[in-house]
């Protein structure tokens, strides 16, 4: 199945003990599906998986695997390691694991291409890769992009570079075919989806969700006029929402309109301060 539409990636919210919040992301994640999210991903870094238990680990993934089974949509889960793929196993709901590149090795383009390669041979799902270069230390060409999308098990990429920059457009220039492109940078995803990318994984859209799902359709349907002034708007969201560490903002823009019950996040990540979550909430009016 090749991913397409919205897919947003879970924050994990706690309350007041500091426990994991599950009745919070229940309703969370209905609320997001509801809203027009073709699908969620599970124990992505917006998640904080570093800094949940194993227990929470596997409490969230069976909460958010049961809500995507009841909706019929898909679940993506962040999973890096073979152990980390092996619990995928035997859940329906999960239709891909978003896997990083390892980050700070640097281990060179052949290198990602043998890792990604055993990591497939590994995964009982396909593997969306994660390409993030300015967290992992690792770029990669053009050339290396292709030969990902050409590793058996791999079915697409959510790319997060920073920027347009050349070697995306060279990779939206001619995709690889059955091979989803999906954009990872919320600030940029409006250019890139009107080069051509099938969807989007963004943290933003835990605000303002129906926005960003029809941004995706709008330059999905070659609509323009649409498409163009609401990815200015969003864009603008998205970097308030971004203003600091992720997922701080959002947590504490969430709070605020009374989805969470607390925006508490774990060390070594700090609360989002007061005037970075006024500045989101200012600009979520003109989005809804």
């Amino acid at each position: 199945m090749l991913l397409t539409g919205l897919h947003v990636p879970m924050i994990t919210p706690f309350d007041d003990s500091g426990a994991v919040a599950l009745p919070a992301l229940e309703a969370l994640a209905r609320r997001v599906l509801t809203a027009g999210a073709s699908g969620l991903v599970a124990l992505g870094t917006t998640a904080e998986p570093g800094a949940l238990t194993a227990q929470e680990r596997r409490d969230v993934l069976d909460l958010l695997a049961a809500v995507c089974r009841e909706h019929e949509a898909p679940l993506t889960v962040g999973a890096n390691t073979p152990d980390d793929l092996r619990v995928l196993a035997d859940r329906p709901a999960v239709a891909a694991a978003l896997s990083l590149v390892p980050p700070f090795l640097r281990p060179g383009e052949d290198g990602v291409i043998a890792h990604l390669t055993a990591l497939a041979q590994a995964s009982p799902v396909p593997l969306i890769v994660y390409h993030v270069p300015y967290r992992t230390a690792q770029p990669l060409s053009a050339r290396a992009l292709t030969r990902i999308a050409a590793i058996e098990g791999v079915r697409g990429i959510k790319l997060a570079t920073g920027a347009i920059d050349p070697d995306v457009i060279a990779l939206m220039a001619d995709p690889p075919p059955d091979f989803a492109i999906l954009g990872g940078d919320d600030l940029v995803v409006s250019p890139l989806l009107a080069l051509g990318a099938h969807g989007a994984i963004l943290a933003s859209a835990h605000l303002a969700t129906s926005d960003f799902a029809r941004l995706i359709t709008a330059w999905r349907q070659g609509d323009t006029t649409t498409a163009r002034p609401l990815g200015h708007r969003l864009s603008k969201l998205s970097a308030a929402l971004f203003a600091e560490p992720n997922p701080t903002v959002i947590k504490a823009a969430l709070h605020a309109q009374g989805h969470i019950p607390t925006p508490g996040v774990r060390l070594p990540l700090l609360p989002a301060t007061k005037e970075s979550t006024a500045e989101a909430l200012r600009l979520l009016p003109e989005t809804r």
